[in-house]
């Protein structure tokens, strides 16, 4: 059998460096104090490293990233949170050759716990090799590894994993020292030749579609550096914006945007408001943050309600617009919606939650049957620090995150109204409806559409289904964990 043994730092990945990976962690699983801690000590894990030293460099990072942090909790970001951005960091010629062998394997001088699940699952190994890290009978990380001398360890792994037989190529730089192990040694950079290999060099890692965290950007140092020395600045331009958003009436809240940083792109024509009398329209749109709602409204320039589920309660207080709370049960859901529809326009999102990627889940049926008024909304954002969704995280700062990106920028597409002939008075299903529209409004946005719904999301990000159940306000400020989603049918 054909085999292949690969570093993943400098190899599959780019960047040699792990130091962004666990900032991440520090980032993610304890906070900000952590995150700036291992910024600061940046200069000497680099001295370390230039001196020779790199594995005391390496075992500092370790330490100040997972001391005091539950295992649970290491192994939630590294399922959640690291793997794209290890994906967006592939090099793609290395993954051409290491996918091209039946046996791979992967060593990494960075703790199994934080890797394992991303280049198993994503890059389709056999095997993982890397530092352990001493757990305490707690359940949490001492900030050691189980290994003094990581190099040793992984080729004495490497050896043990091949007893029979040398694998047959290594990838890594010259001073890996598992390639001595090796029959042959391929070193970065990688030339893939296109003859050589068979059609699994066709074959791209499994996608990222669900991920989670709050930074949009791998935090190197500098990129840190700018993050931290931004914050500050960030909290005061996210107070201003909200108390700006929510005193100002609609039909001003365009303009000042703008001068707060804010833009909004619109393209298609919207629809008049509905007559009185008359059954309103129902807008369908794609699910990127809990602010589509209120960024069409805005565009609007009227308040439209938007159904939610499960809204946090601070979110529900900010909210510039009408909310309207679901109960997922489906016949009072509908009749909430009907009656909602016959006072006016309304608003819904069918994806019932959040996704980043450029993937649309799969759509609720339930809007399809309650109306022949449908109008697609294609709804995208982009922002420059910080995402304004969480599954793990503190759901009532999901706003504040947002406003307090540099720019953040909406692009908001309105399509025509469906025809009649393409909703259920033509006969067709509510499930053909909802896929019909989730299709043409993949096409608009360049996505591709999938069966993934939000309890798939929230087994993948969070290890649960994302039902939560509520107290009180109180209750839900002080809950640092949160499952509820926004803007849910």
């Amino acid at each position: 059998m054909d085999s292949v043994v690969s570093e993943l730092e400098g190899s599959l990945l780019k960047d040699r460096d792990p130091v962004s990976y666990f900032m991440l962690v520090a980032f993610e699983a304890s906070g900000l104090l952590r995150f700036a801690l291992l910024l600061i000590l940046w200069p000497v894990i680099w001295l370390l490293k230039v001196l020779g030293k790199g594995e005391y460099g390496l075992n500092l990072m370790v330490f100040v990233a997972t001391a005091g942090v539950s295992e649970s909790e290491i192994e939630s970001v590294a399922r959640a949170v690291l793997p794209k951005f290890y994906m967006d960091d592939i090099d793609m010629e290395a993954w051409k050759v290491f996918s091209s062998y039946d046996k791979r394997v992967v060593v990494t001088k960075m703790p199994r716990l934080m890797t394992e699940r991303f280049v198993k699952e994503h890059l389709r190994a056999d095997e993982v090799i890397g530092s352990e890290l001493v757990i305490s009978r707690f359940g949490f990380a001492t900030g050691f590894v189980k290994s003094n001398n990581i190099d040793s360890y992984i080729s004495s792994r490497v050896a043990k994993l091949f007893i029979d037989e040398k694998p047959g190529i290594g990838l890594g730089t010259p001073a890996s020292s598992f390639l001595s192990l090796c029959k042959e040694q391929i070193h970065p950079p990688f030339m893939a030749n296109e003859n050589q290999y068979d059609h699994h060099q066709l074959v791209r890692p499994h996608p990222v579609i669900f991920h989670d965290g709050r930074l949009v950007k791998r935090p190197t140092p500098s990129i840190a550096l700018l993050i931290i020395l931004w914050m500050p600045l960030g909290i005061i331009l996210a107070t201003i914006r909200i108390l700006v958003g929510l005193v100002l009436p609609m039909r001003a809240k365009p303009y000042l945007s703008r001068v707060l940083g804010g833009k909004v792109i619109v393209k298609g024509k919207p629809p008049p408001p509905a007559s009185s009398g008359s059954s309103g329209v129902l807008f369908v749109c794609t699910h990127r943050t809990l602010m589509d709602p209120v960024v069409l409204s805005t565009v609007l320039r009227r308040q439209i309600p938007a159904v939610t589920y499960s809204l946090s309660r601070l979110s529900e207080i900010l909210s510039p617009i009408p909310t309207v709370r679901l109960t997922r049960i489906r016949n009072v859901d509908a009749e909430k919606i009907k009656t909602e529809l016959a006072n006016g326009d309304l608003v819904v999102c069918p994806e019932g939650t959040t996704c980043r990627e450029p993937f649309l889940l799969r759509f609720s049926a339930l809007f399809a049957e309650l109306t022949d008024q449908i109008v697609p909304v294609a709804m995208n954002y982009r922002v420059g620090f910080f995402h304004a969704t969480t599954a793990r995280g503190c759901k009532a700062l999901d706003p504040i995150f947002f406003f307090m990106n540099p720019r953040p920028v909406y692009e908001v597409t309105f399509l025509n109204q469906l025809p009649i002939e393409a909703t259920c008075s033509s006969g067709k299903s509510p499930h053909d409806v909802a896929n019909y529209v989730q299709r043409i409004l993949a096409a608009t946005l360049g996505f591709e559409c999938t069966n993934f719904t939000r309890r798939d999301k929230y087994w993948v990000l969070a290890g649960n289904d994302g039902t939560v159940s509520y107290t009180s306000f109180v209750d839900q400020i002080k809950k640092v964990v949160s499952t509820s989603k926004p803007f849910f049918l």
